[in-house]
């Protein structure tokens, strides 16, 4: 039986989702093995129980994660809310050969896309990275006739600065703006949450569970796949390791008051920032998935949502978010 996941709607023109939705990225790259059976029984139980917005991109396994949610697809079409993205181009080895973001280049992604997720149309089509060498008017433009031509239903940015927002604005309306954001990262409350919210666009943060460490579940990165990514990632190395491990405490003593896991903690401090704010946790586990959605029913107490708020005044995040080399394809 479903859920009440209640529905929260990106931009101005209707475009609702689940409060929760459903980050896929894992399942195809990054974090190790992933087994297709088990990931095809989680994506089925996340609209079982009433998730229904899923993020995808064709960089995902250079395609595969695509062609996953494809056979989901298939048969529940009318119950998805489907997002996909493209701009970061990977080469025939998941070899990364930089940002596009020309308008030839966006038609021709656009249809592969359509093409691996046997969709004639998809719901939220995002820019994944700003291409610094193509004015954003340019690639909005070409979006934008995605749109007229029936390909696409609304349009999004991706680790957009509050100025890009604004040009791409006036090219077309932007539904939503994904970008990293939770209780350890919280780079876009300065100076894009508000243009967000002054233009009416709907922010979808990913990686809500900081890539897993604000669950309290990874003690040491020995918890990690050989493979996993997230052995290289800054603050998962060394010191900064330890450090964290610090901030996950104030988290889980938060989450121990009320009986919840660390992680409906993290994810309903995210819900109540914004009711423009939809967290999309990525998971492997039926069980996981589950106990991100019931984060819809956390309540705290003013003051417990407080500490939360100036968490990083208590205890400081160490380390950059990305290496430096991706950082630097971070539009500012």
């Amino acid at each position: 039986m479903a859920l009440a996941i209640p529905r929260r709607t990106l931009g101005q023109h209707g475009l609702q989702v689940s409060a929760i939705g459903l980050g896929c990225m894992g399942m195809s790259d990054f974090y190790g093995p992933a087994d297709e059976a088990t990931n095809l029984k989680v994506l089925n139980a996340a609209l079982d129980i009433g998730i229904n917005f899923l993020d995808t991109a064709d960089m995902y396994g250079t395609g595969a994660n695509e062609r996953l949610l494809a056979q989901v697809l298939q048969t529940r079409r009318s119950e998805v809310v489907l997002a996909t993205k493209f701009g970061n181009v990977r080469g025939p080895k998941g070899e990364f050969l930089g940002v596009n973001g020309r308008p030839e280049y966006v038609r021709a992604a656009c249809d592969a896309s359509l093409k691996r997720l046997g969709v004639e149309q998809i719901d939220l089509y995002y820019q994944h990275r700003v291409d610094p060498n193509v004015a954003i008017e340019e690639t909005v433009g070409a979006m934008a006739e995605l749109v007229q031509t029936g390909k696409v239903r609304h349009l999004g940015l991706s680790e957009a600065s509050a100025a890009t927002i604004r040009r791409a604005a006036k090219v077309h309306p932007i539904a939503a703006l994904q970008s990293e954001y939770s209780l350890w990262t919280r780079d876009i409350e300065a100076t894009i949450l508000p243009v967000c919210e002054e233009l009416g666009i709907g922010v979808v943060a990913y990686s809500p569970l900081g890539r897993g460490f604000l669950t309290g579940a990874i003690k040491t990165t020995d918890d990690l796949d050989p493979n996993d990514y997230r052995r290289l990632n800054p603050r998962f190395v060394g010191d900064n390791f330890a450090s964290n491990l610090k901030l996950v405490e104030i988290v889980a003593e938060i989450a121990n008051e009320e009986g919840y896991t660390p992680a409906q903690v993290a994810l309903a401090w995210l819900l109540d920032c914004a009711p423009f704010i939809v967290p999309i946790p990525g998971t492997r586990s039926i069980k996981r998935l589950k106990e991100n959605a019931m984060s819809i029913m956390v309540r705290l107490s003013e003051a417990q949502l407080e500490r939360l708020y100036g968490i990083l005044r208590e205890q400081p995040v160490t380390g950059l978010r990305y290496a430096e080399a991706q950082m630097a394809a971070i539009d500012a």
